[in-house]
C-alpha cells in the first residue's frame, strides 16, 4: 500500500536544493562581486545606475551601486544586504552653520542681511494669524463683538512678536511659519526672520551658537538665545544661504557643494562622506594599516603559511581564503592597466623577505612602501570587512535549500479572452 504523501507548501511554491542550490547561489554572489570590482581604487570606473522612474546615478561607491541594484535572487540579496551594513563647481567650506534660505513674506527684503554678535531666537512658534476652520462656527450679535474677536487674535500675535523684541533677539528662526505680519513688523526694527526652517538646520544652529528651541516666548532670557559672531545672508549662484560664522558652542563646518549636475553632486557628496568617516574611525581607532593591497598581501602570506602547518582538508580552506584575499591587489591592477601577474609576484617576494607593508603602487605602475608613502586606512575597516565578507560566506555555504512562495492569486491578470459583452468564447 503506497504511503499518503504530506503536503507542506502551498501549490506553485518553488523549491530548489541539494549541490545545484550552492552552485546558483555562489554564482550570484559572484555576479554581485563583478558588478563592484572595476570601481575598486583611485583608477577605479564609474557605473551609471537608471532606476524604474528613469533617475540617473553616476558612482564608483561600492556602497550606493549595490544600494541601487534591484537584487531579486535571494542569496545575492542578502549578500547586499551585508554590504550595506558596512556604510563641484563653487563649492565651498563655511567655518560654522550654513542652510539654504527659507520661504519669506512680503517685507523680506527690508530686513537687514548682515549682523555682529546678534543674539538668535530659535523657535517652534507658530508667528502668523490663524486662518478660520471650515468647521468653526462663532456666533455674534453686536459689530463690536466681532470686533472683539479679530482684536483679540491681533493682540495674540502682536504680544508674541512684543516679547521676542524685548529678548534683545536680531535673528528669530522659526521651525513653523513666520506671517507677512511678523516679517513685516520685524523688519521696522531691524530684526532678521527666517520661518519653516527644517528641523535638521536648527538643531545644528543650536548645538553650533548654543541657547535652546523654545515652544513658547514667554520666556525669552539671555541663556536660551543663540550667539554667533557674525551672521549674514549671500547670494551663491541662483540660490540664498544663510551663514552662522564663529560658533561658540562648537567647531562646526558646513560644505556646500556646487555642479553642473546633479548626479556629479551626489558622488561628491558620498566622496565627501566616505573621507569623513574614515577620519572618525581613525580618531576613534587610531591603529592603521597600510592600502594598497598591502595588508591582504600580508595576511595572505600569513594563512599560507600557517595553511601548510595543518593536516587534513583544513588546509584547503584556509589556502583558498589565503588566494581570495588576493582578489584585493590584483583588481587594483587590473583597474590600473597594470600587469597584474608581475605585481603579486613582486609583492609576493616582498612579503616573504619581511616587507610587510608593500602594496601597489598606482602612480609608478610598481610596488611599494605604503606605510611610508602614507596609503592608510583605520585597522578597525579592514577588520569589519574581513569579518563580514567571512560571515556572509558562511552563511551562503550553509544555503542548500530556496524556497519560493507563489505569488498571490488576487493581483494575478485577467485570463485573457474574456472581454467584456463579447459573450463566452468557443
Amino acid at each position: 500500500m503506497m504511503p499518503t504523501p504530506v503536503i507542506l507548501l502551498k501549490e506553485g511554491t518553488d523549491s530548489s536544493q541539494g549541490i545545484p542550490q550552492l552552485v546558483s547561489n555562489i554564482s550570484a554572489c559572484q555576479v554581485i562581486a563583478e558588478a563592484v570590482r572595476t570601481t575598486l581604487g583611485p583608477r577605479g570606473m564609474d557605473k551609471l545606475i537608471v532606476d524604474g522612474r528613469g533617475k540617473a546615478t553616476i558612482s564608483n561607491d561600492g556602497a550606493t551601486i549595490l544600494k541601487l541594484l534591484d537584487v531579486v535572487h535571494p542569496a545575492a540579496k542578502t549578500l547586499v544586504d551585508i554590504a550595506k551594513s558596512q556604510d563641484a563647481e563653487d563649492s565651498q567650506l563655511v567655518a560654522g552653520v550654513a542652510f539654504k534660505k527659507t520661504f519669506s513674506y512680503a517685507g523680506f527684503e527690508m530686513q537687514p542681511k548682515k549682523y555682529h554678535n546678534p543674539k538668535i531666537a530659535l523657535l517652534n512658534v507658530e508667528l502668523e494669524l490663524k486662518a478660520e476652520k471650515d468647521n468653526a462656527e462663532i456666533r455674534v450679535h453686536t459689530v463690536e463683538d466681532y470686533q472683539a474677536i479679530v482684536d483679540a487674535e491681533w493682540n495674540i500675535l502682536y504680544d508674541k512678536l512684543e516679547k521676542i523684541h524685548h529678548s534683545g533677539a536680531k535673528v528669530v528662526l522659526s521651525k513653523l511659519p513666520i506671517g507677512d505680519v511678523a516679517t513685516q513688523y520685524f523688519a521696522d526694527r531691524d530684526m532678521f526672520c527666517a520661518g519653516r526652517v527644517p528641523e535638521e538646520d536648527l538643531k545644528r544652529t543650536m548645538m553650533a551658537c548654543g541657547g535652546s528651541i523654545q515652544t513658547s516666548v514667554n520666556a525669552l532670557s539671555a541663556d536660551v538665545l543663540g550667539r554667533c559672531q557674525v551672521f549674514e545672508e549671500t547670494q551663491i549662484g541662483g540660490e540664498r544661504y544663510n551663514f552662522f560664522t564663529g560658533c561658540p558652542k562648537a567647531k562646526t563646518c558646513t560644505f556646500i557643494l556646487r555642479g553642473g549636475a546633479e548626479q556629479f553632486m551626489e558622488e561628491t557628496e558620498r566622496s565627501l562622506h566616505d573621507a569623513i568617516m574614515i577620519v572618525r574611525r581613525a580618531i576613534k581607532n587610531d591603529s592603521v594599516v597600510a592600502g594598497g593591497g598591502a595588508i591582504e598581501m600580508e595576511l595572505s602570506k600569513y594563512l599560507r603559511d600557517y595553511s601548510r602547518t595543518i593536516p587534513g582538508k583544513q588546509q584547503l580552506l584556509i589556502g583558498a581564503y589565503a588566494k581570495a584575499l588576493e582578489i584585493i591587489p590584483r583588481q587594483l591592477c587590473d583597474n590600473a592597466g597594470f600587469d597584474a601577474t608581475n605585481i603579486l609576484n613582486k609583492l609576493r617576494a616582498r612579503h616573504a623577505q619581511g616587507g610587510t607593508w608593500y602594496g601597489v603602487d598606482i602612480n609608478n605602475e610598481d610596488i611599494a612602501d605604503n606605510f611610508e608613502a602614507f596609503v592608510w586606512e583605520p585597522a578597525m575597516v579592514r577588520i569589519n570587512a574581513l569579518t563580514a565578507a567571512s560571515e556572509a560566506a558562511c552563511l551562503i555555504v550553509s544555503v542548500d535549500e530556496t524556497i519560493k512562495n507563489p505569488r498571490s492569486t488576487v493581483d494575478a491578470p485577467t485570463a485573457a479572452g474574456r472581454g467584456r459583452g463579447r459573450g463566452r468564447p468557443h
